[in-house]
């Protein structure tokens, strides 16, 4: 499957926002948004203007899926699987990227980044009720435990990473021991618990995938 591989910073200043692609260098002064760098091109200004609404749903859909680090034919599926579902497709849609287990990783502050959290579950770091899982879109379900396989537990960017917990803690859908590095994903979330994903309109999503 083909990947982006292109810098990552660059993902951000398209969005003019913070997609938190990079972990801890997306909090200090490096971050190319808080240096407020105009979006990549030769003459952003020269684009600047009124988007039409096609544009605007496509920003919506590339700021969602960038965030959780998906390709367009993976979030698209994601897409079809929470139409499918009962109630309102862009909650379910929300719902389903959470219960990602890269993401899940990510919330439980074992990685700093998705990206990071992503390859710790590819290499075979996560456990899920005590087995190994190493497939990142893995949907975790609720009362499911997450762990950290005991060989490696000593590795220095999960320990620096959950340094983050004693700040600000988890989600209220997750909870975790930091010391045994074992946490529990309590129920999918609701769309309103889902605050830092800033002013994301999964309306518009909607209404892209529904032309």
């Amino acid at each position: 499957m083909a990947r982006y591989t292109g810098p990552v910073c660059r993902m951000c200043r398209v969005e003019q926002k913070k997609l938190m692609l990079k972990g801890n260098r997306c909090k200090s002064d490096k971050c190319p948004i808080n240096k407020k760098r105009a979006a990549p091109g030769k003459d952003p200004k020269g684009r600047a203007g009124k988007r039409s609404d096609y544009g605007l749903q496509l920003r919506e859909k590339q700021k969602l899926k960038r965030i959780y680090g998906m390709q367009e034919k993976q979030f698209s599926l994601f897409f079809e699987r929470a139409l499918r579902m009962p109630g309102i497709t862009g909650e379910n849609l929300f719902v389903l990227l959470e219960r990602r287990l890269d993401n899940v990783v990510y919330r439980m502050r074992f990685a700093s980044s998705r990206s990071q959290a992503r390859q710790l579950v590819l290499h075979g770091h996560i456990l899920v009720n005590g087995e190994k899982v190493s497939i990142p879109s893995y949907l975790v379900k609720a009362e499911s435990e997450i762990s950290i396989v005991d060989g490696s537990k000593s590795m220095a960017i999960i320990k620096d990473s959950l340094k983050e917990f004693s700040k600000s803690g988890v989600m209220s859908w997750l909870s975790l021991d930091p010391d045994t590095m074992k946490g529990k994903f309590l129920a999918a979330p609701k769309r309103g618990d889902i605050t830092d994903l800033g002013d994301i309109k999964e309306q518009m999503i909607v209404e892209l995938y529904s032309k």
